[in-house]
Order: C-alpha cells, then structure tokens, then sequence
C-alpha cells in the first residue's frame, strides 16, 4: 500500500495547503480515493451565489470531476458519496444537478442535515470516495 495526499495542480486549492483534497491509497490493481468534503468556491475561495443550492453544487461537481479526473478517475468510479445540507429542504436542487453528474450511476449515499458549515451562504459540502483500476 501507498498513502499520497494532495492537491493536484489542475485543479485549483482555494484554502492553499490547510488540507489535502485527495487521499489516495494505492492498492494491488487500483487505488481508493478519499476526496474532502467540497463546497461551492471559486478559486479564491469566495463562496459562489451564497444561500442557492443549485448554483453551489454545479461548483462542488465541477470540482469533484476535475479532482477525479486528476487521478484517472470519473463519476462512474465513485463508490459513496456524503453530503451536509444546511437545510434538506433544497435536496430537490441539489438531487437534480447530482443526478445530472451520475446518471444511471447511483453510488452509496449519505445525507445530512447541518446546523451551519463553516463558510458564511454555503449550503452544502460533499466529499466522495471511488475505486479507480489500473492497468
């Protein structure tokens, strides 16, 4: 096993180096990603269109793909995904741009409601986990 955790640089770190945004475990035939939980930022890390669930999670996609894509990977290879609302009453919004990312590829879900997260008009983070295959 190997353990590398990082930033790619395709993909834009708004919050530098307070974290990695990939954990990445090689394994025999493959590798298991860890992506941390993603909200809608742009690259300064500004939060994009605060308090709307559909614009934000267009972002948080975007992200998510570009960091799976930097590691060979695609939403199809997403195994789970965890996602903190601040209010489940925007699940529609966020469930139609989901959908629209994973297609007939439902993964394992977790949702949660959240009192707050920690940017001032975010509404939602989303971290996944997917299985890539090598070779």
């Amino acid at each position: 096993m190997n353990l590398t955790l990082d930033n790619p640089t395709t993909v834009a770190a708004p919050f530098g180096d307070r974290f990695a945004h990939v954990a990445r475990l090689d394994l025999p035939g493959g590798a298991l990603l860890m992506l941390s939980g993603q909200v809608g930022v742009d690259d300064a890390g500004a939060v994009v269109a605060p308090g709307d669930v559909r614009t934000q999670s267009e972002r948080i996609f975007e992200l998510i793909g570009a960091l799976l894509a930097a590691h060979g990977a695609t939403f199809a290879d997403v195994l789970h995904v965890r996602t903190f609302m601040t209010d489940l009453g925007d699940l529609a919004g966020y469930a139609d741009v989901r959908n629209r990312y994973f297609g007939q590829s439902r993964p394992a879900s977790t949702t949660v409601e959240v009192s707050r997260l920690f940017l001032d008009g975010a509404v939602l983070e989303v971290e996944v986990t997917a299985a890539v295959t090598t070779g």
